[in-house]
């Protein structure tokens, strides 16, 4: 007998609402950003850039985001892991697909399962951190 539940994916709707409130969260510290939201196989749900924000968040945003989802944590929590002697210090030139260690990427979760990542791009690492750890606590 399987007694494995299913968990439900992170929805199109999902992704507009990470979107929405990451934004909020960085108007109401007026900072302009972009945000990047990926499914749990790496595809793209949802991309915003303020028209204000560096045009560099852009890409910024997609990569946190994408490190976020494979190495299955915040970007915050692996600055370290790639310094001279971190367990990952050769990871970011080893993939095709660039990784980038700065804070502002995270998992998203779902009843314990990945279930994708956003990744934010504009302010200060922080910033970008609490941003999308804000949008986080928007999701049921």
């Amino acid at each position: 007998m399987n007694t494995t539940t299913a968990v439900v994916p992170l929805t199109s709707q999902d992704a507009d609402a990470l979107v929405a409130a990451a934004q909020r969260a960085a108007e109401d510290a007026g900072v302009t950003i972009s945000v990047t939201v990926l499914d749990a196989g790496g595809h793209l749900l949802a991309f915003r850039r303020d028209d204000r924000a560096v045009l560099i968040s852009g890409e910024t945003s997609t990569c946190k985001a994408y490190t976020a989802l494979q190495l299955n944590a915040p970007t915050a929590a692996l600055v370290d892991a790639v310094q001279p002697g971190g367990l990952f210090h050769t990871l970011p030139t080893a993939l095709d697909r660039p990784l980038l260690f700065i804070a502002g990427g995270v998992p998203v979760h779902r009843d314990g399962r990945l279930i994708g990542a956003i990744g934010i791009g504009g302010g200060a690492p922080e910033q970008d951190h609490g941003f999308a750890t804000a949008a986080l606590e928007t999701l049921a």
